[in-house]
């Protein structure tokens, strides 16, 4: 998928309309084979997350649903701009009897503000993922924590045509995260990474 229809001007619509339910069976799989990494980043979700949580482009629910289940967690919002994604979350949510704590959207406002924000393997598919890092930074409260990853590589032939790996852009990338966020370190041998909000004086 992505080799001959992905267009980084209609990146929207190619992620709310043209993946399909194959695509929802393939991150089912691929969660099963890894389950080592999936496991560490559930763990992570299990040490930081708290409060009101986002899932930012929570595909096939997993986080949303580890987050749920945390304790000390009370509401998640789960976003994900693919219809087929959102109805496959609200069943599993529905399944394990987690309907009243989590919430099923299609966008985000600004107005809100969040304790945890957790987006997997996401970044790497925007045009402009320092923006959206600036959008996470407004969200989330002074005390807030961010849990995310990145691929910024289209792999050795071409595997992933619909990852970003403009250097500048990656570049841009990797200031706006060292300027607005402070890393937590874990202890989780993986590419997934924590960081706090830094607040920036006037």
């Amino acid at each position: 998928m992505g080799h001959r229809d992905f267009d980084w001007e209609n990146a929207s619509l190619f992620y709310s309309e043209k993946v399909g339910e194959i695509y929802l069976f393939e991150l089912g799989a691929w969660h099963l084979t890894s389950q080592d990494y999936i496991g560490n980043t559930l763990r992570m979700v299990s040490d930081h997350a708290r409060g009101k949580v986002l899932d930012f482009g929570g595909g096939i629910g997993t986080h949303t649903i580890a987050a749920a289940l945390c304790p000390q967690v009370e509401r998640v919002i789960y976003c994900d701009i693919n219809p087929i994604n959102q109805a496959f979350v609200r069943y599993r949510v529905e399944q394990l009897g987690l309907s009243d704590k989590v919430k099923i959207q299609s966008e985000i406002s600004l107005e809100n503000q969040f304790d945890t924000i957790i987006c997997f393997d996401v970044l790497e598919h925007l045009p402009d993922p320092s923006q959206q890092l600036l959008t996470f930074h407004k969200l989330m409260r002074d005390e807030a924590k961010i849990i995310l990853n990145w691929y910024f590589f289209k792999g050795e032939n071409q595997e992933y045509p619909f990852h970003l790996d403009d250097p500048e852009k990656i570049e841009l990338f990797l200031r706006t995260i060292q300027r607005h966020f402070l890393e937590v370190f874990h202890p989780y041998l993986i590419t997934t990474r924590c960081y706090q909000k830094l607040i920036l004086p006037n």
